[in-house]
């Protein structure tokens, strides 16, 4: 067996906060393919956005800030076509800066698991390519069902990697979370997470529960208000409405530092809505005048047909579908041979930096989860890489 491919950086992820880190990195002279390479699981550029529902626009959802570099290429989101999804704007934009900047990213590449080897970091992954049935069987991949004699999926290539140094930018779009409530199992409708949402369209005539308390909760609720047959809102957490239109610098330093010290500690990470609120935009505001945006507490049960609230004031909502717009989780199962989560039940991560193990970054973890946060921590990190090759 030939021995593995070896370079000084791995980056995982080619979303905002991979992209920023390569952008530094080849600021510092270092070569794709050659000193550092990036693997991303997505068929595309875009990272995260790139699966998001196609009626989200810029104006609408969080501000995507510009990339390192980005206005070298003319490019800026703050003058994008905000006709256009987001999805859609965020891919072109991501693309053309990867091919500008000569970043070589490798996909659809999905990492399965990233363990030790000796002072290194050998990286395994897998490639998604569709591979087609005559190079299949050229290859030794094809094989046939004990049923029917029909062709199986083959297992996709898989390759080693060593490296110095691994950056971790895969988000948490992968990690999707929803949190158990009884009766879960015994209904009879859909359970849809943010991540499998699409179109209103799909809901149209439906009765729709929504859960969360952050803006894509929120936005749901006003792309269904014409089309489902009946919407309610529920919060695990009362909504913090600001009297602005947009998230002041105040307001998002304070997110930051609790996400900071949440990451510093090794604890789960809170949710960035809960230390910052959600500013009323002229559309918030006018969905809560007509009564639209009042979320109830927390139901209790969910039963075949609907959500129950249990208590003297008690209650129930028929439900055809249940949205949970209740967030994500970092994706790190990958790294889990490397022992890095703390019982606390996070990383502990400083100036994007795994505590315990000096060889390991977290790009876009905790305080750099944001665009503008990302871009920082791209510089920052690079800058520590470099004191170190």
């Amino acid at each position: 067996m030939s021995s593995p491919e070896r370079v000084k950086v791995v980056v995982i992820g080619a979303g905002q906060a991979g992209l920023s880190v390569a952008y530094y990195l080849r600021r510092f002279e270092l070569v794709a393919d050659e000193d550092f390479v990036m693997l991303d699981r997505a068929p595309g550029p875009g990272g995260a956005w790139q699966h998001r529902w196609s009626s989200l626009r810029l104006g609408t959802a969080h501000r995507v800030n510009d990339l390192p570099g980005m206005s070298d290429l003319g490019l800026s989101f703050d003058t994008a076509d905000r006709t256009l999804p987001a999805k859609e704007v965020v891919a072109d934009y991501y693309g053309r800066y990867e091919e500008h900047f000569d970043l070589r990213v490798r996909r659809p590449m999905n990492v399965r698991s990233v363990e030790n080897d000796g002072v290194d970091l050998r990286v395994h992954y897998e490639d998604l390519t569709p591979q087609p049935i005559e190079e299949q069987k050229a290859r030794g991949l094809f094989r046939r069902r004990r049923s029917f004699e029909e062709p199986g999926p083959p297992p996709p290539p898989r390759y080693e990697i060593t490296s110095q140094f691994l950056v971790n930018a895969t988000g948490t779009w992968g990690s999707p979370f929803v949190p158990y409530y009884p009766g879960m199992a015994d209904f009879a409708g859909r359970h849809v997470h943010t991540s499998d949402y699409t179109s209103a369209e799909d809901f149209r005539d439906k009765h729709v529960v929504v859960v969360g308390g952050g803006t894509s909760a929120i936005g749901f609720m006003l792309e269904l208000e014409p089309v489902a047959a009946g919407l309610t809102w529920v919060s695990r957490r009362p909504i913090d409405w600001l009297d602005r239109q947009e998230l002041d610098l105040e307001g998002a330093s304070a997110a930051v530092a609790i996400q900071d010290e949440a990451a510093r500690s090794g604890r789960a990470l809170p949710s960035i809505v809960s230390g910052t609120g959600v500013p009323k935009s002229r559309r918030i505001a006018a969905g809560i005048e007509r009564g639209l945006l009042a979320a109830r507490p927390m139901f209790d049960r969910i039963e075949a047909d609907r959500v129950v609230w249990d208590g003297p004031d008690g209650g129930m909502a028929r439900a055809d579908v249940i949205i949970w717009a209740t967030g994500f989780r970092p994706e790190l199962r990958h790294l889990a041979p490397l022992k890095l989560r703390e019982k606390a039940g996070g990383v502990q991560v400083g100036q994007g930096a795994a505590w315990n193990d000096p060889r390991i970054f977290l790009a876009g973890y905790g305080p750099q989860a944001s665009t503008i946060g990302a871009s920082r921590a791209g510089r920052m990190i690079a800058r520590q890489i470099m004191a170190m090759i």
